[in-house]
């Protein structure tokens, strides 16, 4: 299954409406800031997760890029529909959403 690529306003609306937002990055930059609400998967970790219970998936890293290269992997985490908010975490602040700092 591919992911769709989606802005921060549409990834925004999607959580909203009982997304799941998995934030792919290492703990130590979740730790340091993320979007509130987030749960943090790391791509080093992530093989063999299943995300059950939720209507849609976004995922997303710093800006994209990780989630990009490893969308099919992440795709295969879920039966549920799947995203990557393209430009990361750094898209969503330039939009203006809000973020929680270490």
């Amino acid at each position: 299954m591919a992911l769709k690529h989606i802005n921060a306003a549409e990834a925004k609306k999607l959580v909203d409406q009982g997304a799941l937002l998995i934030d792919v990055r290492e703990d130590h930059e979740y730790d340091d800031e993320n979007i509130p609400g987030a749960r943090n998967e790391p791509l080093s970790r992530i093989a063999g997760a299943e995300i059950t219970g939720v209507p849609a998936v976004v995922f997303h890293c710093k800006s994209g890029a990780r989630t990009r290269m490893s969308a099919t992997a992440l795709a295969h985490c879920t039966d549920a529909e799947v995203y990557i908010l393209d430009g990361g975490i750094e898209a969503w602040k330039a939009a203006g959403f809000p973020v929680k700092r270490g």
